[in-house]
C-alpha cells in the first residue's frame, strides 16, 4: 500500500496520510503568506482558501464528467464520500485562479507567491519521501483467513486457481460506509466474471456475519473472516472500509480508503487492465 494511502485513526475517524499532508501544506502556506505579507498588511488567507475550494470543485466536476455513466442520480454527484476526484485537474483549476489573483492584485504577489512556493515544497518533499519509502508492487499477503465454516484459506492460493486480478475489500457489519457500498460490490461481483472480488471481514464472528447477510439479502462469493485483523494490519488498513486492487500476478496496483461508489470502483478497475 502506498504510504500516502495508509490510514490512521484520529479519535472516531480514520484519515489517510495524504489528506493530512495536504492540511500540513495548507497551514505552512498560510503561515508563509502571513509572514511575508505582514509588513504590507496584505492578507492572502481568503485567496488560498478560494484556490483550495475551486480546486476541489474542479477536481470533482472533471471526475464526474469522466465517469458520467457510473453515476445514477444527481445526489450521487454531490456525495463526495466516495473520494472521486481528479487531482491534476483540481491543481490546474487552483493554479488558474491563483494566476488570475497574481495578475489582478499586484499587492498580493509576494505573499501569495511565498505561500504557493512554501506549500508546494512541503507537499512535494513529504509526499515524495513517503512514495520513495513505499515498496513497489507489494505482494498479496499469504495471511491465513477463515471461511464461515472455519476452513482456512489464503488469498494467493485462490488467485493461483483463478489467474485473475483480485479486488479485496476489508469491511465490518458495524461500519456504515461498509454497509452502504456492499450492494454495489455484490452487483459488480456478479457482473464482472474476469475479476475476483474478495470480502475480508475484520474481527466479527460467523454468527454476526450470517445475521448481517440474511438481513441485507446479500449473496457474496469469497467471503472470509480475519478474526484477529492480522490481514488488515499487514496491509496497513486501520480503518474501514479499505479496498485493495491486485493484478493477476498478485501485485498491489491501487488502493482506496473510504467508501466506494461505482465510479471510483470503475476508475480503480481501469488500473487493473
Amino acid at each position: 500500500m502506498n504510504l500516502l494511502d495508509r490510514s490512521i485513526v484520529l479519535g472516531p475517524m480514520g484519515v489517510s496520510l495524504g489528506h493530512l499532508l495536504l492540511v500540513l501544506a495548507m497551514l505552512v502556506a498560510l503561515m508563509a503568506g502571513a509572514w511575508v505579507g505582514r509588513k504590507r498588511q496584505v492578507h492572502i488567507g481568503d485567496s488560498l482558501f478560494n484556490a483550495l475550494l475551486i480546486g476541489v470543485i474542479g477536481a470533482r466536476i472533471i471526475f464526474i464528467a469522466r465517469y458520467w455513466d457510473s453515476y445514477d442520480s444527481l445526489w450521487s454527484w454531490f456525495d463526495i464520500r466516495d473520494r472521486g476526484f481528479e487531482p491534476l485537474a483540481g491543481l490546474a483549476f487552483a493554479l488558474i485562479y491563483l494566476g488570475w489573483r497574481l495578475w489582478r492584485h499586484p499587492g498580493e504577489r509576494r505573499p501569495l507567491g511565498a505561500a504557493m512556493i512554501s506549500g508546494a515544497l512541503v507537499w512535494s518533499l513529504t509526499a515524495g519521501a513517503l512514495v520513495l519509502m513505499t515498496p513497489r508492487g507489494a505482494p498479496l499477503p499469504a495471511t491465513p483467513l477463515t471461511t464461515l465454516d472455519s476452513s482456512e484459506v489464503m488469498l494467493p492460493s485462490i488467485q493461483n486457481e483463478t489467474g485473475q486480478p483480485m479486488v479485496v475489500n476489508l469491511w465490518a457489519s458495524w461500519c456504515p460506509p461498509c454497509r452502504r457500498e456492499m450492494p454495489m460490490l455484490e452487483q459488480a461481483q456478479q457482473q464482472l466474471g474476469d475479476i475476483t472480488f474478495v470480502f475480508v471481514n475484520q474481527g466479527e464472528s460467523p454468527s454476526a456475519l450470517a445475521t448481517f447477510l440474511e438481513q441485507e439479502s446479500l449473496n457474496l462469493q469469497h467471503l472470509y473472516r480475519d478474526p484477529n485483523m492480522t490481514f488488515g494490519q499487514q496491509v496497513g488498513a486501520v480503518a474501514m472500509p479499505t479496498t485493495l486492487y491486485y493484478d493477476a500476478d498478485g501485485n498491489l496496483v491501487d488502493t482506496h480508503f473510504g467508501e466506494l461508489s461505482r465510479a471510483t470502483l470503475d476508475r480503480s478497475l481501469e488500473r487493473l487492465q
